[in-house]
């Protein structure tokens, strides 16, 4: 383990490995004038960068972009170290932080260039996309690089400046990540990397210096960003939970789509916002589905993420986490539910819990209601496609939807009338650097990702001339 000889207090940034319980590091939280300078630091690089030709930030993008892909290797290690991640999916996860630098490097500063507007009366009026200024990113851990990238991509070529707040158990990612902006080329104050507390990120949100935040992570902890937000009339982006339906209409091979099924639940151990956690499925499939599903889930044995073999499943992020989905699957099925396998922890130290299939989820029982964020596939059975959608969309959360049917216009039909901020026809999500990423409802609000991501912290200014 290494300590920071600053450290005078116990801090809660710590990296601890969840396949063994262990601290391996631990640094020191920011000291109140830290906050305060790095702030001030951001507002005074923010005169200075947004007058640099958005050319210019854009190769400085570039550059951010090549050594994401550059460094794949070691940078997958960390986030499998301190989160948990399969090692192929770390790699996957660094090299997708690279596309996503790489595509608004080249994208970028066509998506901000001025577009004309017709007047009424003459004269020439145009439409700008001008930077405003420090942003303030709260990052989770469930994809510390991958989250950081749609944050920060976009607005450092678009000229604002940023104050990343990391999440606390993710804190050797955060500062590989600043490490890596000062290599680029990201002028000093432009990316801060700030170990803050909650108390302080209120403080932050408050300071007039700061224009915008962006907060990926959970319900309590948007609504409180918000909230404070609101107070100082400051614009947030929130991506929230999520509780996606997976409907599974009709299929040429039952088999097959259950294995799909299971491996689209399994990526990141359950741990993404945008999982398919309701799994919807016709009653003509449905027994075949989950007796196929929990075959699969109950050959699953755990492993070392680091060595990622074939036919094993990683920890979650931590030991909380594992009691505490642990906990729900046991309170559902107390209330009723039907547990066909896992749901169980490991004994030891690891966060290893043994994925689970649950059926008879009713609309009575807090996990109809809730997220499940870990390796539990929930299903449900539904006798026609108008039910199917009435459960789909009987959800709190309106992040992503998926339909499969072997008949593509009968799916993108059902797919039309999702409630949600990504709906898929056929594949369980689209993913891409150009493909926008948002929800409505308790999803959170705004988008990230493609051209939306270049336009939610912007002044879209009016420049109007006269004959």
């Amino acid at each position: 383990m290494t300590t920071d000889p600053r450290a005078t207090a116990p801090s809660p940034y710590r990296s601890v490995d969840p396949a063994t319980g262990e601290v391996v590091a631990q640094f020191p939280a920011a000291t109140d004038s830290q906050v305060r300078e790095a702030v001030a630091a951001a507002d005074a690089a923010y005169r200075s960068w947004r007058a640099v030709p958005i050319a210019e930030r854009a190769a400085v993008a570039a550059r951010v972009g090549e050594l994401f892909a550059e460094r794949v290797e070691e940078l997958a290690a960390i986030a499998t170290e301190e989160m948990g991640k399969p090692l192929s999916e770390a790699v996957g996860e660094v090299e997708f932080s690279a596309d996503i630098f790489a595509y608004y490097a080249a994208e970028g500063p066509a998506l901000a260039a001025d577009q004309p507007l017709p007047t009424p009366a003459g004269g020439r009026a145009v439409l700008q996309r001008r930077p405003v200024g420090v942003l303030l990113g709260i990052m989770p851990w469930n994809y510390p690089y991958y989250q950081v990238a749609r944050f920060a991509a976009p607005n450092l070529v678009l000229g604002n400046t940023i104050v990343l707040k990391h999440a606390e158990s993710c804190p050797r990612t955060a500062l590989a990540i600043q490490q890596l902006m000062e290599e680029a080329g990201v002028p000093a104050g432009a990316y801060t990397t700030l170990f803050a507390s909650h108390a302080q990120v209120a403080d932050i949100i408050a300071d007039p210096q700061v224009q915008g935040i962006s907060l990926t992570g959970s319900e309590r902890a948007g609504a409180a960003v918000a909230e404070t937000a609101g107070r100082h009339l400051k614009k947030v982006v929130l991506e929230l939970g999520g509780s996606d339906p997976y409907i599974v209409l009709d299929t040429d091979d039952v088999a097959a789509s259950a294995r799909a099924a299971l491996a689209t639940r399994m990526g990141n151990t359950g741990q993404a916002c945008n999982s398919n956690k309701r799994m919807i499925v016709t009653a003509g499939i449905y027994e075949e589905f989950v007796a196929e599903l929990t075959t699969q889930a109950a050959a699953l044995v755990p492993g070392d993420p680091a060595v990622d073999a074939p036919g094993t499943y990683a920890p979650l992020s931590s030991r909380a986490a594992a009691e505490g989905l642990a906990a729900q699957i046991q309170a559902a099925v107390a209330a009723g539910a039907t547990l066909h396998t896992g749901g169980v922890l490991l004994e030891g130290p690891g966060a290893y819990l043994a994925p689970a299939v649950l059926t008879g989820i009713t609309p009575g029982m807090a996990a109809y209601r809730e997220e499940l964020f870990g390796p539990v596939a929930v299903v449900y059975k539904v006798g026609s496609d108008e039910e199917a959608l009435a459960l789909a969309n009987d959800t709190p959360y309106g992040l992503g939807g998926a339909v499969f049917s072997t008949d593509p216009e009968r799916a993108r039909r059902l797919a039309e009338r999702l409630e949600c901020g990504m709906a898929n026809v056929n594949a369980a999500e689209a993913e891409g650097a150009g493909m926008p990423f948002g929800g409505i409802k308790r999803s959170g609000y705004g988008r990230e990702l493609g051209p939306l991501g270049m336009d939610e912290f912007v002044n879209k200014r009016l420049l109007y001339t006269t004959d």
